[in-house]
């Protein structure tokens, strides 16, 4: 199969020396008999295992090892491949053997027919994992794909081997990828209309230790977060924003329940503790729900925060007051209303902080 669009091949590794011998040679053998104009770049991140001064022995035109000192982290490796890349359309592929050289024509082919993105897939027809693969890294592979669903319709969005032209990367959307999904993120940062998954054997490693830990699977739960906001910017952001209001209730009727305890005055109590509330919101809407306001100072945001709520806690006290006239008996539990006067603020309260006093500059 003639091949006349310029490939580039990223492999991120990192200890990988035992892998690369038999990786570079299948690669190679792929590149000769397909007849591709195919380069083969490796970015290792400061491996101090031999794997740079292996590659340089090679001597192979076509093959070349980045070294980097100063950063660590795969995604950001791949990334730094793509910088370096030559070619017209970008492979990746793990080093650790799992992923099949001898199915890059196949990714390519698909690309040169229209594809914006193809996936090399283990849950396609035909798609298989090693039989030793193992129960623990088939579930937590699956609950990973799950969490994704929103985020992609792809049925192997976790795959490491995939294939994408220059044209579509380099309209991206900013990339800041966390972990070591780096096909999810350019999944949903690339303008990618048409994705192919063709089918692969995902083999198991057979030299070197996995990079897969619990520190990884933690990043992959921030980077989730991340996409999510995404691509689902204000309903992300009213979720994070309905979950602090949610604490804020429950900080707003503890402290009710308190000061009424101490005996001061229902309609008082209320007012404070719609203060207080409003505090613990301000803190904690300011670290998660709009993370990039940290980048400036907090106390005008926090007499912004108090002022633009304003409206929203107005509307909540109003509402109180209102349900205790229609209803005395709630004076007894002054809980109820104070309950409905929060909802009732919750959508004045998110429009006025995302618009004015957390807003993106």
């Amino acid at each position: 199969m003639q091949m006349m669009q310029s490939i580039s091949v990223v492999v991120p590794t990192y200890k990988e020396r035992d892998n690369l011998p038999e990786l570079i040679n299948r690669i190679q053998k792929v590149r000769e008999d397909h007849h591709l104009n195919l380069e083969l770049i490796i970015v290792d991140d400061n491996s101090k295992d031999g794997s740079e001064e292996y590659v340089q022995s090679l001597g192979l035109p076509w093959c070349r090892i980045l070294v980097r000192r100063d950063e660590k982290g795969l995604s950001s490796a791949v990334l730094k491949g793509f910088t370096e890349a030559q070619g017209d359309i970008f492979v990746v592929m793990d080093a650790d053997l799992s992923h099949p050289p001898e199915k890059i024509p196949e990714l390519i082919e698909q690309i040169q027919t229209g594809a914006d993105m193809v996936m090399g897939s283990r849950y396609v027809p035909g798609g298989k994992t090693d039989e030793e693969w193992g129960i623990f890294r088939w579930l937590n592979s699956k609950i990973a794909t799950l969490l994704a669903r929103p985020l992609t319709s792809v049925k192997d969005p976790m795959s490491g081997f995939f294939a994408l032209p220059r044209r579509i990367y380099e309209k991206s959307a900013p990339l800041n990828p966390t972990g070591y999904k780096i096909a999810l993120e350019l999944l949903v940062k690339c303008p990618v209309e048409k994705v192919v998954e063709i089918p692969i054997y995902f083999s198991q490693r057979a030299k070197g230790k996995s990079k897969l830990s619990i520190k990884e699977q933690f990043k992959y739960l921030v980077h989730l977060r991340r996409l999510y906001s995404f691509k689902y910017e204000n309903l992300t952001y009213f979720l994070h924003f309905s979950i602090i209001g949610f604490s804020g209730t429950i900080v707003n009727l503890l402290a009710l329940t308190i000061l009424v305890f101490f005996g001061i005055p229902v309609r008082l109590s209320v007012a404070i503790s719609i203060i207080i509330a409003m505090l613990s919101n301000f803190v904690l809407n300011r670290r998660f729900t709009f993370p990039h306001a940290v980048e400036s100072h907090w106390f005008p945001q926090l007499i912004g925060f108090m002022s633009a709520c304003s409206i929203g806690a107005v509307i909540n006290y109003i509402t109180v007051l209102i349900l205790l006239y229609i209803f005395p008996l709630l004076e007894n539990i002054p809980q109820i209303p104070a309950l409905v006067g929060i909802l009732a603020g919750l959508i004045f309260n998110f429009i006025l902080s995302k618009n004015f006093v957390f807003r993106k500059k």
